[in-house]
């Protein structure tokens, strides 16, 4: 008898290539952004989903249908029939964060079946890094056939960094950074996020500091036309255009829009050239996991967070 698995896709995007391609197994979509909002370690509970519902409701204006989102986390309540779990995450931060949750949760449910990541990133022959939905067909059954098994030691990892994430110093985050694993791209997510938080001098996160480069350094005719550009020149952090379109509205002080162009005004330039502190101006106190945004600063000399000054004890 043909072995069954359970797929766990990172997304509708996927959800919907794999069924293309003719997958027959079950299927679970993660509808998540854990990399932004307030997060608690025990997702499997009514605390948690109720804080996660709340957060996207307010913030993004997304209303979460709870009994559709129950419905499908209940493809975990069965899980007997399968010999393997196939986890789909890609390269980024958006993604590493809700694999660490799902891996976190299947923990927690007790769930001890082999898991096996297939993990897009760097492809062979491309010159830029690509997610698994932006994959041929070949390509992306190239990288089923090539999943990687999970160890004890991977998964021991995902639940001390989740715990990490939800806790109060994520400066815990340093010493995994250096850690080998199954998870490739980690190391790259974990220092993307320490940078997501203010830069001592300038007070923007590397992803704030990032849009105003593209504005100084291209032709940008209009918000639309930024958005591309900042979909596609993100780096490792994997952000929808609904998350980018707010960071853009939210650094609106430094640029200026006219009919077919914008362009940086005095504080774009002093931002970029750190001259000055703006995280009170921009006011981004974006909940991460277990603490504030604005609660701490990165230090590029010490190469880790700080203490915001005026929350310091």
């Amino acid at each position: 008898m043909e072995k069954q698995c359970l797929h766990i896709t990172n997304g509708n995007n996927l959800t919907d290539f794999l069924k293309e391609l003719d997958f027959k197994d079950d299927i679970l979509t993660w509808q998540e952004m854990l990399c932004e909002g307030p997060t608690i370690a025990k997702i499997d509970s009514d605390e948690f989903i109720e804080l996660r519902i709340d957060f996207l409701k307010e913030h993004y204006n997304i209303e979460v249908d709870e009994k559709d989102m129950k419905h499908e986390l209940a493809k975990l309540d069965n899980v007997e029939e399968y010999s393997e779990i196939n986890l789909w995450f890609d390269y980024d931060l958006f993604c590493h964060i809700n694999l660490l949750g799902v891996i976190n949760l299947l923990h927690q449910k007790e769930i001890e079946k082999p898991l096996y990541l297939i993990c897009s990133g760097r492809v062979k022959g491309e010159k830029s890094l690509k997610g698994l939905s932006e994959l041929s067909s070949g390509q992306l059954k190239s990288h089923y056939q090539n999943k990687v098994k999970l160890t004890s030691k991977d998964i021991n990892l995902a639940i001390a960094l989740w715990r990490t994430y939800c806790g109060k110093d994520h400066n815990i985050f340093k010493p995994y950074i250096v850690e080998e694993s199954n998870f490739k791209y980690m190391s790259n997510c974990l220092k993307a996020h320490l940078e997501r938080f203010p830069h001592q001098k300038s007070g923007l996160g590397n992803i704030e500091a990032n849009i105003l480069k593209i504005i100084n350094e291209n032709n940008v005719k209009s918000i639309n036309h930024l958005l591309g550009y900042c979909l596609n020149y993100q780096g490792y952090y994997g952000y929808s255009d609904l998350q980018l379109n707010l960071k853009i509205k939210e650094l609106s002080l430094f640029y200026t829009v006219s009919e077919d162009n914008i362009a940086l005004n005095r504080k774009g330039h002093e931002a970029l050239l750190q001259q000055h502190n703006f995280a009170i101006e921009v006011n981004n106190n974006m909940k991460y996991g277990g603490i504030n945004r604005l609660e701490y600063q990165f230090s590029e000399e010490q190469n880790k967070l700080i203490k915001t000054i005026f929350n310091a004890d």
